[in-house]
């Protein structure tokens, strides 16, 4: 269940994250109310997420599958450019999270 709470936390945080632009530096009710919900979700997520997945695994997770899914989300619907040199990035990333979860399956 873990793993599922982790799951959670990571949608909820790039729905929040996608969400940003909207707010318009917090000036905006609705988006920075609903991106606030979000950020809210994913914490309260992850912190059952840690009561079973090693904090260092489950961070990685987070942090590297969301920054991957944000990236992906910024160059299909937010007009960001998306690079040789970024997608290599983002490969390098997702390496270090597969390494991450090697380690702590023993």
């Amino acid at each position: 269940m873990g793993y599922v709470y982790l799951l959670l936390a990571i949608a909820v945080e790039v729905v929040g994250t996608s969400l940003l632009k909207a707010t318009a530096g917090f000036t905006k009710f609705w988006p920075t109310t609903w991106v606030l919900i979000a950020y809210a979700l994913a914490f309260l997520f992850m912190a059952q997420s840690v009561k079973v997945v090693p904090v260092g695994v489950a961070y990685a997770m987070w942090s590297g599958l969301g920054t991957a899914a944000i990236v992906a989300i910024g160059a299909m619907f937010l007009g960001e450019p998306l690079s040789l040199l970024k997608v290599a990035g983002v490969g390098l990333v997702i390496a270090g999270v597969v390494v991450l979860n090697l380690d702590g399956a023993h």
